[in-house]
């Protein structure tokens, strides 16, 4: 364990933090600082700035300095098989995205900001079951798109190393762990890093925590968000919930990161409404396209699984048609991050505790 924690910070999702769109990226910040958080994650520049406009940018780093505020930003897709879902990065480019992408990293690093958000993919719809999720597009196997995001990184790589930025890649619902340790060895950790979404890996049939440390050493940023997981005739269903409504190990996923020396933002991902994603385990093509797959990992799934079953009917846990209330209020929306934050620090506490008395 290392010897030393230092105090955590909490923030809030540009993107998905309530009433974002209505205040826009300035008001945004504003109200963060005045709820108490400590800074804001765009997920993209375009997020903020649609054109790049190099003095609303420069005025929104300013802001955020003088609040005293961390700012985070990013790309978006780095999938060349799913660039066209992405419009206004080629935009940008004015038809070239591979253009679009390097003028969104001349524009964020100018301002200071050098850890870039980026995903693999998209999670579609729900109702499409397996489909949902592009590793299982049958168009393209997930191999080839892999190895496709692998040749565009490296044709982003000598823009990334002038600029000294690090692409973060999203723990995403379509890609494994371990498929993003390759490609960070494939690409150069100078150059590639990890955005650490835990809910996202159980997706892929793995434990948080065993997620958590295989990536520990190249998280450079976090969307947090607890997770309860229960039953399905095909396996497992994920719901996603605030931190300390679930069942992931937070001293353990944060006493990971601690021992490898990250000590990233964290920056809770709010969301509101049923928020399920199906886990087909026992379904016989997911299984096929899942060579990454550690059965003890499933087991612990399942576990988990159990333990919240558990807790629904001692009444400690709330089933999860009774989680979100159909009509919040702002508070309550507002509140998802508050909570979270409550419980990551008392983690890092408890951490802190236990160093003291070893």
């Amino acid at each position: 364990m290392t010897t030393t924690i230092p105090e955590i910070r909490i923030g809030i999702d540009g993107r998905k933090f309530p009433r974002a769109a209505e205040l826009g990226p300035i008001k945004l910040l504003e109200r963060c600082a005045e709820l108490g958080h400590a800074g804001v994650f765009f997920r993209t520049v375009l997020d903020v700035s649609p054109d790049l406009d190099c003095g609303f940018l420069a005025a929104v780093r300013q802001r955020a300095d003088e609040l005293g505020l961390y700012l985070e930003m990013g790309l978006g897709k780095i999938n060349p098989y799913n660039t066209a879902e992405a419009p206004e990065v080629r935009d940008i480019g004015k038809g070239d995205y591979l253009l679009g992408m390097t003028r969104m990293i001349e524009a964020t690093t100018e301002i200071g900001c050098t850890a870039l958000w980026g995903d693999t993919a998209n999670y579609q719809r729900h109702d499409w079951g397996l489909h949902a999720i592009d590793r299982y597009r049958t168009d393209v196997d997930w191999p080839d798109q892999l190895d496709a995001i692998r040749k565009f990184l490296l044709k982003l790589k000598p823009v990334l190393v002038d600029h000294h930025a690090v692409i973060a890649v999203e723990t995403h619902e379509e890609i494994t762990t371990a498929e993003i340790v390759r490609l960070i060895e494939q690409v150069g950790s100078d150059t590639l890093g990890v955005t650490l979404d835990l809910a996202n890996v159980v997706v892929r049939g793995e434990d948080p925590v065993a997620a958590t440390r295989r990536l520990a050493p190249y998280v450079k940023k976090t969307h947090m968000r607890d997770i309860v997981l229960f039953p399905r005739p095909h396996g497992l269903e994920r719901q996603t919930r605030a931190c300390g409504d679930g069942v992931i190990d937070w001293q353990a996923v944060l006493g990971a990161l601690f021992d490898a020396g990250s000590y990233p933002n964290f920056t809770i991902e709010n969301v509101w409404g049923s928020d399920k994603n199906q886990i087909p385990l026992f379904d016989p093509d997911w299984q096929a396209r899942q060579p990454d797959a550690v059965l003890g990992e499933i087991l612990e799934l399942i576990r988990l699984s159990r333990a919240f079953e558990d807790g629904a009917r001692a009444g400690t846990m709330i089933a999860p048609d009774d989680y979100f209330s159909p009509n919040p209020s702002l508070n309550e929306l507002e509140g998802f991050v508050t909570r979270s934050g409550t419980t990551l620090r008392a983690a890092a506490d408890a951490l802190r505790s236990r160093i003291s008395k070893e």
